[in-house]
């Protein structure tokens, strides 16, 4: 339950204007570069952010289940969002950063609340300690390229008290433990599953592929469509500024991929929802997206690269063969049937074919690489084209003898082979993440919670 409180000061004007009002500072980390930026060939950090707002008075700014947040805790975590964001704050953008301040720290507050319950009715330990959450700030700031104190130094520059970070990491930590120890163990992902989603892959693999960033801004978390839309407008018009994709998907996106600043891979068509689909065909490597809206709030896409799909079928291939003149005999061609025909059910796997081989007289192995299908000869085609991965052909003749071909891996070409393990644990993050948002909605149903 959600209500507003009445007769309160307009903190949020006063934050605004300090952090409007506040002189640049010179910042205390390698040129072009801030805290959440990913590796090179992003685009370049947004100017630094504005020094700490200073001179206001603490009020409360929220009530979540009768824990309270202040205006400096609001204060801070602007702060924070903007130093780590790169997004450069106006008068346009403040009442987002404040926005998205807010919703975060009322989030945490429900996940410590609930993290706390959980480890008084259990008995159990949830909450990261001291010591892991300075490990996780010193590998922020390795980073970025920082020593740990740098990296204090550069927050403390702009005004952000360290318990701050401290708070927002401990709560991440601590629920992503909680999320993956609870249902972690319980997802289980069929065979059947795996089966379909390779099929689908190998189905699309003729089509475009696009390697993407993704930021997708939760209606429900931030208030509606029409706030998340202009949230979205207002990140795209700070990322053509300079502000580095993977920074802000960290801080703002609700994909489970905002852990990797956006990242998402390389995707087909069918995994994205049809309205972003239809945007990515128009799109150009290096090309940023404008907001796009879909049922549960609005994408952001960056378009790293693009690559046209292909029909061709790459196989690897490894063989046992016994050499035999295109003139021999039929009882020579008959011995060397014989003879793979009795080596065949001896090879194991494509691992162990060599050393098998060689343990019959005559017969010589070897890594025929990776070829496309309707490049082998039509025997080997015939052959390869209806073995799956691991298996063994009969003995095959060719011109230059008689062959065992095994298949040591099939892909479809123009797109990376994606195994098993690979497709398992796409599904088990995209399940994992639907259930934690699940999860935090439940929670904040059922809390009452009242903003100024």
């Amino acid at each position: 339950m959600k209500r507003s409180l009445s007769g309160s000061p307009a903190f949020g004007v006063l934050i605004a204007c300090a952090l409007l009002a506040a002189p640049h500072q010179a910042s205390a980390q390698p040129a072009g570069q801030t805290p959440g930026q990913a590796a090179a060939g992003e685009a370049p950090a947004a100017p630094a952010a504005p020094a700490a707002p200073t001179g206001l008075s603490e009020s409360v700014a929220a009530v979540v289940n009768d824990a309270i947040i202040s205006t400096y805790d609001l204060a801070q975590r602007m702060r924070l969002l903007i130093a780590t964001s790169g997004v450069q704050p106006t008068q346009e953008n403040l009442p987002q950063f404040q926005r998205e301040a807010l919703v975060s720290l009322v989030d945490e507050q429900l996940q410590f609340q609930e993290l706390r319950r959980v480890e008084r009715e259990q008995k159990i330990e949830i909450l990261a300690d001291n010591a892991e959450v300075d490990e996780e700030i010193a590998d922020m700031a390795q980073q970025n390229n920082m020593s740990r104190e740098q990296f204090l130094g550069f927050l403390a520059s702009r005004g952000i008290g360290v318990d701050t970070l401290r708070q927002q990491i401990r709560a991440s930590m601590s629920w992503q433990r909680w999320i993956r120890g609870r249902y972690g163990s319980r997802l289980r992902i069929g065979d059947d599953q795996i089966a379909a989603t390779q099929a689908r892959f190998a189905a699309e693999a003729a089509k475009p592929q696009y390697q993407i960033g993704e930021v997708l801004i939760d209606a429900s978390r931030v208030g509606g469509m029409q706030q998340a839309m202009a949230g979205a407008q207002q990140l795209v018009t700070q990322m053509q500024q300079g502000a580095p994709f993977p920074a802000v998907a960290r801080q703002f996106s609700a994909l489970p991929t905002a852990a990797t600043g956006g990242d998402a891979g390389w995707v087909s068509a069918g995994e994205m929802p049809p309205e972003v689909e239809a945007v990515l065909e128009q799109m150009r490597p290096g090309q940023l997206s404008q907001p796009i809206a879909v049922r549960d709030g609005v994408y952001i896409l960056y378009l790293r690269d693009k690559r046209a799909g292909g029909s061709a079928t790459l196989v690897n291939l490894k063989q046992a063969a016994v050499a035999l003149p295109q003139g021999a005999s039929a009882d020579d061609e008959a011995a060397a049937r014989s003879k793979l025909a009795a080596l065949k059910p001896q090879i194991r796997d494509c691992a162990t074919l060599e050393a098998t081989a060689a343990q019959a007289q005559g017969v010589v192995a070897g890594d025929l690489g990776e070829a496309e299908l309707d490049d082998l000869a039509p025997q080997f085609r015939e052959a390869a084209e209806k073995l799956d991965i691991g298996q063994v052909s009969d003995p095959i003749r060719t011109a230059a003898g008689m062959h065992l071909i095994a298949v040591c891996g099939k892909r479809a070409a123009g797109a990376g082979a994606i195994d098993k393990e690979q497709v398992e644990q796409r599904l088990f993050s995209q399940q994992l993440g639907m259930i934690a948002r699940r999860y935090m909605r439940d929670l904040r149903n059922s809390a009452t919670i009242e903003t100024r």
